[in-house]
């Protein structure tokens, strides 16, 4: 996430203890938690479980050798250009601006883009993305890509013109306006690997798509129909335009999207009174981030919809629950060009980074992890009231509806959000109209629901009913990801920025000096053991376990600290030395290997290059991408056996991640780089000769000798 769309104020309203508190005095009294990975293994589905190309080389050899990753570590490098280990290469992939189809203009460097163009190529700065095979034989080969789009660049996409037209102040140009909405969303591109091991987009392919702030979505879950979500456009509050902001993504096991809504307040506006939930999630109350509001001369709304403002009797004739449309998980079907995205909302509404699925269990209900990234702020599980079914998972490349399966699963269950206790356990608490509020709500409320009337209420409202139930705040929960094997779960919280010195007390937004005053959020928290100084600059990853018996309550622990290798031991927890520091991690994935569950954990960083190298980690390296073979948890130093796999671009930030099947190809983003990548070559490790205009891609990492990454 850029500089350029981070709310940098604290809205979490909660006097609930910190979890930097809770981890000081866990890690005074480090506790060794046992069991988890000798665990059997569940059934997996559709790229939950152990890649088919693995297991069957281990059947071949009948052996299985300890995983030990088997690259040389690379050192930091500020260039413009990815590096990568001896023996590797990187080719750039499907940049911003390629177009989906043959037909008509292609990208060139000079091109001063239209909104008809950017709504049929690929859009700005690349984030979460997963693959979908179309058939099993070729799944590493040739699959579809869907890709998030998460924010403009008006630099880069104005490059031609000097910039925006009225960007600060005045009207801006309709055309403009169309131009940038087309370019945030989703991409749905088809890509196939040559016999040469070069891969290219499929253009023309019926499956390649477009979703953007533009397009139609259907509301679904608890929030769908209600008043909440009644607009000019949509009287009955079933659909709204555009998906927006999408940042961190998941898949589910019967084969489709799931994509995130970040940082979407901001391009929203209420000139009149704000709500509890605007200020609670931080909106603007004069110019959106891009104006988009000022536009004219659009139909139905088409720009008057940003702004939020009453102007009608009722929210049937003005947009004022426009937003409340947005901070969904959105699933989308990349199977089916024809399908809209589906915005789950019994998932929650917030800052969503991304949504991460669990142990996928024959008759179990299936999980997924989810993150509000924003400082001092929740995580959060939903866990569906059906059962899984084997019968639905994924059948790839055939087309069905595959909504109507995620209705049954991701429209009815229940949202919970996580509490960290000091001796390493943690209660799930349930966002619910029955549960209790420790204490008391708002003038003697005792329950959510009597706060919040219903689900609708609460799901509108999830970050203040979080706070109602004493959830802990965390330092900006990130990516998240599971082991599937054991059930474990990695979620990276990348800084904060908010805390001050120990012993002072905490202030509050919008006046607030009470946790009951609904819609106050910090302005400041103190530092605690954990992160001692007054800015968290360096992050950390966090790992936990549901327990099997009781899938409220789980065991938790730090994996992993980032820290500049110079730093104190107070600070530099995990030993980090100059060949594998870090600061913000950001993008995980755990990429598992060998039949006992053993794999790696890819982490990518966010280290805010594009705020100038103002820590000792961004003076000596770009954002990156490392890897680490974990343990058992409780089993010791991770820092250890984490390596430096590769490096991007000046000014970028490294983030989306997966690998085929067969592991032989890692997909990477590479998102705001700064003079990258050079025109005229797809190698991604060369720099630019001179200034160029720069565009996000996809990066694709192989061994030269065509064998499987990392080991």
């Amino acid at each position: 996430m850029s500089s350029e769309i981070e709310n940098h104020n604290d809205l979490n309203p909660s006097s609930n203890a910190p979890f930097s508190t809770v981890l000081a005095r866990q890690l005074s009294r480090r506790r060794i938690m046992q069991g988890g990975l000798g665990m059997a293994a569940a059934t997996m589905f559709a790229g939950f479980g152990l890649p088919g190309a693995v297991r069957a080389a281990m059947a071949q050899t009948g052996t299985q050798a300890p995983l030990t990753l088997g690259f040389k570590a690379i050192a930091g490098s500020t260039t413009d250009a990815v590096v990568v280990p001896p023996g590797y290469r990187a080719q750039v992939l499907a940049p911003w601006g390629t177009s989906l189809s043959s037909a008509g203009r292609q990208w060139s460097p000079d091109m001063v883009l239209t909104p008809e163009y950017q709504a049929g190529a690929m859009g700005m700065h690349h984030d979460g993305m997963y693959h979908f095979p179309l058939n099993d034989a070729d799944a590493s080969r040739d699959f579809l890509l869907a890709v998030n789009h998460e924010y403009i660049d008006q630099g880069a996409l104005w490059a031609p013109r000097n910039g925006p037209t009225n960007n600060a102040s005045g009207a801006r140009p309709a055309d403009e306006v169309r131009t940038e909405i087309n370019a945030h969303g989703v991409g749905v591109v088809r890509i196939r690997q040559n016999d040469n091991g070069h891969w290219q987009v499929v253009q023309d392919d019926r499956h390649n798509k477009r979703y953007t702030s533009q397009s139609p979505m259907i509301l679904t879950g608890p929030v769908r129909g209600t008043d909440h979500v009644r607009t000019a456009w949509s009287p009955d509050g079933t659909r709204v335009r555009g998906t927006n902001n999408n940042c961190a993504s998941g898949y589910t096991p019967w084969g489709t999207y799931l994509t995130c809504e970040e940082n979407w307040p901001e391009v929203f506006i209420n000139r009149g009174e704000l709500s509890a939930d605007q200020k609670r999630l931080g909106f603007p109350t004069d110019r959106g981030r891009y104006g988009w509001e000022t536009a004219t001369g659009g139909k139905e709304g088409e720009f008057e919809r940003f702004d939020n403002t009453p102007t009608a009797d009722s929210a049937t004739g003005d947009y004022r629950n426009e937003a409340r449309a947005f901070g969904y998980v959105v699933e989308i079907d990349p199977y089916n060009p024809e399908s809209a995205g589906h915005k789950r909302t019994a998932l929650g509404r917030f800052r969503h980074e991304g949504c991460w699925p669990g142990r996928v269990v024959e008759g179990q209900p299936l999980t997924f992890y989810t993150g509000h990234d924003s400082r001092n702020e929740y995580i959060y599980k939903f866990v569906s009231r059906k059962r899984w079914q084997a019968a639905d998972a994924n059948r790839p490349g055939e087309t069905y509806d595959r909504h109507a399966i995620g209705d049954s699963y991701l429209n009815d269950g229940t949202l919970y959000v996580a509490r960290f206790d000091d001796d390493g356990r943690g209660q799930w608490l349930p966002l619910t109209p029955e549960s209790s509020i420790p204490g008391g709500g708002p003038e003697g409320a005792g329950t959510l629901g009597e706060v919040f009337g219903d689900l609708a209420g609460i799901i509108i409202n999830t970050c203040d009913a979080a706070d109602l139930l004493g959830a802990t705040p965390m330092d900006r929960p990130e990516w998240g990801t599971v082991d599937p094997a054991t059930g474990e779960v990695y979620m990276s919280l990348t800084n904060n920025s908010k805390r001050t010195a120990q012993g002072t007390e905490a202030s509050y937004t919008e006046k607030g000096t009470d946790i009951d005053q609904m819609g106050v959020g910090y302005a400041t928290a103190p530092v605690n053991a954990p992160n001692p100084r007054p800015d968290n600059e360096y992050g950390q990853v966090l790992r936990w376990k549901d327990d099997a018996d009781s899938p409220t309550r789980f065991q938790w622990e730090v994996f992993l600290f980032g820290s500049a290798a110079n730093e104190d031991p107070r600070v530099n927890r995990s030993g980090l030395t100059a060949d594998n520091q870090f600061a913000s991690p950001d993008g995980l994935w755990f990429d598992q290997r060998d039949s006992a569950g053993h794999g790696i954990l890819w982490i990518q960083t966010d280290n805010g290059l594009d705020k100038g190298r103002g820590n000792a980690v961004a003076e000596a390296t770009n954002d990156q991408v490392l890897a680490v073979v974990p343990g058992a948890m409780g089993s010791g130093n991770a820092g250890e056996s984490l390596k430096r796999f590769a490096v991007g671009p000046n000014d970028c930030e490294v983030t989306g991640i997966f690998a085929t099947p067969d592991r032989t190809a890692l997909f990477i983003n590479i998102q705001h780089p700064g003079n990258w990548p050079a025109m005229n070559s797809d190698d991604a490790t060369v720099a630019a000769d001179g200034a160029v205009r720069p565009r996000a891609a996809t990066v694709v990492i192989q061994r030269d000798d065509g064998g499987p990454v990392g080991v």
